[in-house]
């Protein structure tokens, strides 16, 4: 490939798999790259599916018999997946919707805990993806206040020691000669907050500091006798008085944790924690010094507007400046696999091939929307480059070349898809593949398609 050409193509790869979702052919973003992903900036696109539910409704669905609980939430979950999935694969503005995956995974509400599931795609509908492009004291507001993140995270047995609540609780129990049920504070909530979704474990709080936010959120529960309260507060829950949260005081009551989630997307720690951990995903498991400073800036010049975090980050040269560093989680590998076949929304019913790859990532070890803790999946090749899970790897691409290799031609793909980001050796092996089904398995294998 000649240097013009490559200069050309080169970014539309860049465009295409670094900050997209891949992309089977490079022309149609090959005239401007920058301008693609900056018309894609905006809140994402409503998830696509059928049966989908809202938070409340699917609260109410989680009231009825266990037998019936069970049914309905599975029937929910199978639906939030398939929707996700379908999301991605269909869309065309692929760089809006890893935004709404990123910051799903930084807000982390799991599958992975029972009282959550059948809430999980609710709070990724309504506390992500409308959101992704305000400032980030709108997200922050959003994703702590829904029900989906209350109950994950255990807010709605949390309450005030001196709260109405609890000395009912207390009396009642002593009259029976029983423990109350009801006895205090869950810091869960407070602490993640502080710690996974603002400050940062550095960022300079202590524990007074989670202790006294946890005070502030008591009263903001998910309650399932209350499915339509969005956002949830019962005053008998919270505990009275004034809190002090990082050397600033605030007043009892629901306004409370409006001014500190405010105080605390304004802090100069959750600047650097955003602006880091988006320059990782981006660009690489060691970000770029010059780069994060770069967006530590604009956020705080721009109070937290994400969309200009989006639109630094794209127009800054260190994203531009280097072939494919980040390896490919599970689910970004199958979706970047299924767009590159074009392969639309799945459908369980339509032979092995959709199957396969609905259910490829959770076979590659990503099950989709159940994170194992509420630190969200991780983001860097180390936590993805086990023998174990390479091997995995090697066994779909080779099931997906199998079922698809005879009908594509993966020698053209490989070149309308990858253009200059595939290397000679990839290539050549590729070239020399013994039928079409070798050769789709050595594409999606290739280093250069397993990075981004």
């Amino acid at each position: 490939m000649t240097t013009t050409t490559e200069a050309r193509w080169r970014p539309a790869a860049i465009a295409a798999h670094r900050f997209g979702l891949g992309e089977p052919r490079l022309d149609t973003i090959a005239t401007d790259p920058q301008g693609w992903l900056l018309g894609q900036i905006g809140p994402a696109e409503r998830a696509r599916g059928d049966g989908l539910l809202d938070a409340a409704a699917a609260l109410e669905r989680l009231r009825g018999p266990a037998a019936m609980r069970i049914e309905a939430t599975r029937e929910v979950v199978q639906a939030d997946q398939l929707s996700r999935q379908a999301t991605a694969l269909a869309s065309e503005r692929p760089f809006a919707e890893r935004l709404a995956r990123f910051w799903a995974n930084h807000f982390t509400v799991s599958l992975g805990k029972g009282a959550v599931r059948g809430l999980v795609g609710a709070f990724e509908r309504e506390a992500i993806r409308p959101h992704i492009a305000g400032t980030f004291e709108q997200l922050l507001w959003a994703s702590t206040t829904h029900p989906g993140m209350l109950r994950y995270l255990d807010n709605q047995f949390s309450a005030g020691p001196h709260s109405r609540i609890v000395g009912r609780a207390a009396r009642r129990a002593a009259r029976m000669g029983e423990e109350p049920r009801v006895t205090g504070l869950n810091e869960n909530l407070a602490r993640e907050v502080l710690e996974l979704h603002t400050l940062g474990v550095d960022g300079g709080y202590s524990q007074a500091d989670v202790t006294a936010f946890a005070a502030v959120l008591t009263g903001w529960r998910a309650d399932p006798r209350q499915p339509g309260r969005m956002p949830p507060f019962e005053p008998d829950w919270h505990e009275p008085g004034d809190k002090q949260v990082l050397g600033r005081r605030y007043r009892e009551g629901p306004e409370a944790l409006r001014q500190v989630l405010s105080d605390l997307a304004r802090h100069p720690s959750t600047a650097r924690f955003l602006a880091t951990k988006l320059a990782r995903h981006f660009v690489a498991d060691d970000p770029p010094p010059e780069l994060v400073e770069r967006l530590v800036a604009r956020y705080r010049a721009t109070d937290g507007q994400l969309s200009e975090l989006y639109r630094t980050l794209v127009q800054s040269p260190e994203p531009w400046a280097s072939g494919p560093a980040k390896l490919k989680s599970p689910e970004d590998y199958v979706i970047s696999s299924a767009r590159l076949l074009e392969i639309g929304q799945p459908d369980t019913d339509a032979g092995p091939l959709p199957r396969l790859l609905a259910q490829g990532s959770a076979l590659l070890g990503q099950r989709p929307q159940a994170a194992p803790s509420p630190a969200g999946w991780p983001d860097r090749a180390e936590d993805w480059l086990g023998p174990e899970s390479l091997w995995k790897r090697v066994e779909w691409a080779t099931r997906v070349g199998d079922r698809l290799g005879r009908r594509v031609d993966a020698r053209a793909l490989a070149a309308t898809s990858l253009g200059p980001w595939l290397g000679a050796t990839a290539r050549q092996q590729i070239e020399r593949a013994a039928d079409g089904p070798q050769a789709l398995a050595l594409l999606l294998l290739a280093p250069e398609f397993q990075r981004r």
